[in-house]
C-alpha cells in the first residue's frame, strides 16, 4: 500500500526542514512549532506503539481510537490554544542483575502523540547533524548494525584497544538547564522549548506519590532518545570527531547507541589519553564516567600479545562478548556470544515465568514459552551464537518440567513423561537470523 495523502503531507513539511537543515547547518531554526496541524498529529499517532502500559488515565491506545478524530480535533484545539499540559509519568521497577531496580516509565497514550509530534521535527533537523557512528533510536538503525560496524572498524583500523566506557545513570542525571542550552544552538523555537520544558517537569507518579524530579530525562517517554542523542550528539560525538580524533597519532574509531558506547584505538598511548580525558569531560556537564565499570581492553589479536600484554581481550557491548577466537580454518577473529548478564538474566526470567503459570493450560504455557525463545532468537540468533541459544532452549525445558512438576505434590514428571510433552509440543529450535 502506497502512503495516504496525510503522510505524504506530513512528509513534505519534514524533508523542506531537513533540507534547510542541511543547507544551514549552523543555523538555529526558530519557527517550526507551527507545522504541527491535526493531520501532523495523525501520522504521529500513526507512529506511535500502540502495546505499551497505559499511563496515569489508564487509557489505552484502543480506547484513544474508539473517539480518534474527536480526541486529535480536542488535542490540537488544546495545544493551539497553549492549554495543553504534560501530565506526570506512571512509574514502575524493574529488577536488574545485580538485584538492584531501574524505573521505567508510562506516560499518558496522548502525551505519547505530541512527543512524537515534537521527536519528528527534532528528527528532521538533527538526522542532518548525527554522526554515522550513532545508532541509537534513529530510524533506519539497529544495535546489530552498530554490532556489525564495531567488528569492521576493529578490522579495517587495526584496532588493538578498548575503551568500554559505562555512563553512571545518564538518563537520571541529564541536567535540564544544558539540554536547554544546547538545543537552542540548533532549534531556538519557543513552542518547542516550551514542550520539552513541560516534559522534563512533568512529575513522576509512583503510587500516590508525586515527585518533581530536578534532572533526568523522562522515563519511557518517546521525546527521551532524541533529546539523549541531541544531548550526547554534543557531548561525546561531535568532541571526539573534531577535538579528541585529530589529536590522536594512531586511528580510532567511536561507536555509540545511546548512552553505551565503545572507542577503539590503534594505539595503547592514545586509550590512555581518552581513558584520561573521559571523565573530564563528561563531568563539565554534571555526567559521572563509572571508575569502576570504565575499562582499558587489551584487545590485541592473541598471536601478536607479547609476554608482558595484559588485558582479558573481551568486553560487553549490546548484550554481546566480544572476543577472539579461531575461524575453521584456523584464522584468529572477532567472535560474539552472549553476555553471561544476559543470559543469566533471560534465564531467570523464563523459570520465574514458568513458576508463576505454572497452572496455566498446557497449551497456553507452549504458546508464551514459543514467543519467549523465538523473541531471544531475533535478537542474539547472529553468526557463531548458536551454543548460547541452545543453552537458553535447555534451561527453558528444564525450567518447564521442574515447574510442571510443582503444580501440585502428586504432579512429579518423569522424564519420559516430559518427552511425549515435548514431542507434542515441539520448543522452536535456535535459529540464526542475523549473518553479521
Amino acid at each position: 500500500m502506497g502512503d495516504t495523502p496525510r503522510s505524504q503531507t506530513v512528509s513534505t513539511k519534514l524533508h523542506r526542514i531537513a533540507e534547510q537543515a542541511v543547507q544551514y547547518p549552523q543555523m538555529a531554526f526558530t519557527a517550526i512549532m507551527h507545522n504541527i496541524d491535526i493531520n501532523f498529529l495523525k501520522e504521529a499517532h500513526h507512529r506511535t506503539r500502540k502495546d505499551a502500559a497505559p499511563g496515569t488515565d489508564g487509557v489505552t491506545a484502543e480506547e484513544y481510537a474508539l473517539n480518534l478524530e474527536e480526541n486529535l480535533q480536542n488535542l490540537y484545539e488544546r495545544m493551539r490554544g497553549g492549554r495543553y499540559e504534560a501530565p506526570p509519568v506512571k512509574r514502575a521497577w524493574l529488577e536488574k542483575d545485580d538485584g538492584s531496580k531501574r524505573p521505567i516509565g508510562m506516560p499518558q497514550f496522548e502525551d505519547k502523540i505530541v512527543q512524537r509530534a515534537v521527536s519528528m521535527l527534532l528528527g528532521a533537523i538533527y538526522e542532518n547533524d548525527f554522526y554515522d557512528f550513532s545508532y541509537g533510536f534513529r530510524e533506519g538503525r539497529s544495535p546489530h548494525q552498530a554490532i556489525g560496524a564495531l567488528r569492521e572498524w576493529c578490522r579495517k583500523l587495526n584496532i588493538s584497544w578498548i575503551v568500554d566506557a559505562d555512563v553512571s545513570g545518564f538518563f537520571d542525571n541529564l541536567d535540564h538547564g544544558l539540554l536547554r542550552d544546547i538545543i537552542k544552538r540548533r532549534v531556538n523555537d519557543g513552542g518547542v522549548l516550551r514542550y520539552i520544558g513541560k516534559w522534563l517537569n512533568a512529575g513522576v507518579l509512583e503510587g500516590k506519590c508525586l515527585s518533581y524530579p530536578e534532572k533526568g530525562a523522562p522515563q519511557g517517554g518517546v521525546i527521551s532518545p532524541m533529546i539523549s542523542n541531541i544531548f550526547l550528539h554534543h557531548v561525546l560525538d561531535e568532541w571526539y570527531e573534531k577535538e579528541v580524533k585529530p589529536r590522536l597519532k594512531g586511528r580510532s574509531f567511536l561507536i555509540r547507541f545511546a548512552d553505551d558506547f565503545i572507542i577503539g584505538c590503534e594505539k595503547e598511548e592514545d586509550a590512555r589519553k581518552v581513558m584520561e580525558v573521559l571523565p573530564k569531560r563528561f563531568n563539565r556537564f554534571n555526567l559521572t564516567i563509572h571508575p569502576e565499570k570504565t575499562t582499558l581492553v587489551d584487545f590485541r589479536k592473541p598471536d601478536t600479545k607479547n609476554e608482558t600484554g595484559s588485558g582479558n581481550g573481551t568486553f560487553d557491548f549490546l548484550g554481546f562478548t566480544h572476543y577472539w577466537g579461531k575461524s575453521r580454518r584456523g584464522y584468529w577473529v572477532i567472535k560474539r556470544k552472549t553476555a553471561r548478564k544476559r543470559l543469566k538474566r533471560t534465564i531467570g526470567r523464563i523459570w520465574r515465568w514458568c513458576r508463576n503459570n505454572r497452572h496455566e493450560p498446557l497449551k497456553e504455557q507452549y504458546r508464551m514459552l514459543c514467543a519467549k525463545l523465538r523473541g531471544h532468537y531475533q535478537y542474539f540468533g547472529i553468526r557463531g551464537n548458536y551454543r548460547c541459544l541452545e543453552f537458553i532452549v535447555y534451561e527453558a525445558k528444564r525450567a518447564w518440567r521442574y515447574w510442571l512438576s510443582r503444580r501440585s505434590s502428586k504432579s512429579y514428571i518423569r522424564c519420559e513423561k516430559f518427552q511425549r510433552i515435548l514431542a507434542k509440543y515441539s520448543l522452536p529450535t535456535p535459529r540464526i537470523v542475523h549473518s553479521i
